[in-house]
């Protein structure tokens, strides 16, 4: 392929934050190369001259470690390590102005929908033929499919809408011919991402189109399992529930963060619902595809939450009894609804309380656990560590779930196969099995 980009250049993207930014990184790195140029991601090696830092501007620790990484890039670039600098993503998106002035020595910053900008960069065209393909970072047998951009809700503490814009659907013809391609190369798992999945149509068909696009999805040959992450409660079209329980290859999974247990604070979040509609949610999802496993993160210390309020929350974890569960120290963001409203509870307490809530779903996740042993699952390999090989269940999604951990002194298994194992013992967020014969 004839390219304008420099054939000598060789380009390091570095990715931090969440699983979207992995997608904008992978598109980078497909296009790049389309164009005929060197792109590697997160090389090992310090043979780069440009890198190409995606950041996170999410809550201050990412924050954090953006500004860490981009620093070290630059401290790089002035003992000759690397020739250029360049930040996108979403930290650039938020605080461009303000990082140019403080850290002047980064060449070019770049905002979360700048990638024709940045192509420029190389010399690049932004090649249409490479939309619905994507060269993986990770394993191929699993794929992050970014279903839309932006969000539009009108959460109080969420800086979202501010770097990622307003929602926009990606078009259902665009999401299937990725997801073919992706199977051609291997992919048997697609894991559904978004600000807020359930939106999905809105834009485009102008209605929640989530459970058709999961039945054309469905419909892909070669895709095994399909999980939905990142559901929002309020409006949740409920049609997507009968899909899941009707469709076998659609995980019985659903990542629906909630965020929180008392409805005054839910209605100082601005979330749109209360404790007890969530409550009624949940055991509709439930009935509608039992033996569902389900997902949430919550916030400790939103500005206003009294002791009352938390424990509304515990209560709440307690006869909720999710599968899996996080939780994150509310972070004052600039320009967020929740800014205004004095930052009241002291970082100590919002720590205590993240870890009582914690400690609570351990107990929980032990049990749940403990209920597997004997019981023989389905299982996708995903890598060997040691004398160990690690999968998951259907239940489970990559980096933030339970793993599955399977004895290598016995067994060869192929990474990316499915086997069936037998679980023979559990902790609070892991289950060990043999393969079932």
């Amino acid at each position: 392929m004839k390219t304008k980009g420099n054939k000598n250049t060789k380009v390091n993207i570095v990715t931090l934050g969440c699983s979207k930014n992995l997608v904008d990184s992978e598109v980078l790195l497909t296009q790049l190369r389309g164009n005929g140029i060197n792109a590697v991601h997160e090389s090992k090696e310090d043979d780069a001259s440009v890198v190409v830092i995606n950041t996170c501007g999410f809550i201050d620790n990412a924050k954090q470690e953006s500004i860490d990484t981009i620093l070290r890039y630059v401290d790089a670039k002035e003992e000759g390590i690397v020739d250029k600098v360049y930040v996108t993503g979403c930290l650039s998106e938020r605080y461009k102005d303000d990082l140019e002035k403080e850290i002047p020595d980064v060449d070019a910053w770049f905002g979360t929908r700048d990638l024709s900008r940045l192509l420029k960069q190389f010399k690049a065209d932004y090649k249409q033929e490479l939309v619905g393909e994507r060269i993986l970072t990770n394993p191929s047998h699993y794929a992050y499919m970014k279903i839309s951009e932006g969000c539009d809700r009108p959460c109080s503490f969420c800086a979202i809408p501010l770097m990622r814009g307003k929602h926009i659907s990606r078009p259902m013809e665009e999401l299937v011919l990725e997801a073919k391609n992706l199977a051609k190369g291997g992919t048997k798992e697609l894991l559904l991402i978004a600000q807020d999945s359930t939106y999905y149509g809105l834009d485009l068909y102008k209605k929640r189109n989530l459970a058709e696009l999961l039945q054309r999805l469905s419909d892909v040959e070669g895709i095994d399992w399909i999980r939905l992450h990142y559901a929002f409660p309020s409006g949740f079209p409920l049609d997507v529930l009968d899909v899941m329980a009707e469709r076998t290859n659609i995980c019985n999974y659903l990542d629906i963060p909630l965020q929180h247990g008392s409805s005054r604070i839910l209605q100082l979040m601005r979330r749109g619902t209360t404790r007890e509609k969530t409550e009624e949610l949940l055991q509709t999802i439930r009935d509608k595809v039992p033996g569902i496993a389900i997902r949430t993160t919550l916030i400790a210390g939103h500005p206003g939450e009294t002791e009352e309020d938390f424990q509304e929350m515990v209560d709440f974890v307690e006869r909720s009894r999710f599968d899996r569960l996080g939780v994150f120290s509310y972070s004052h963001e600039e320009n967020t609804h929740a800014y205004s409203m004095k930052d009241d509870v002291p970082a100590e307490i919002k720590q205590q309380r993240m870890d009582e809530i914690m400690e609570l779903q351990q107990g929980i996740s032990l049990e749940l656990n403990q209920e597997k042993i004997g019981k023989t699952f389905k299982v996708l390999i995903d890598r060997k560590e040691g004398g160990e090989f690690i999968g998951r269940t259907e239940f489970d999604s990559p980096e933030v779930d339970n793993e599955v951990i399977i004895s290598a002194a016995q067994e060869y298994l192929r990474i990316g196969d499915f086997v069936n194992i037998n679980i023979t013992s559990a902790t609070e967020f892991d289950l060990y099995g043999e393969v079932a014969r």
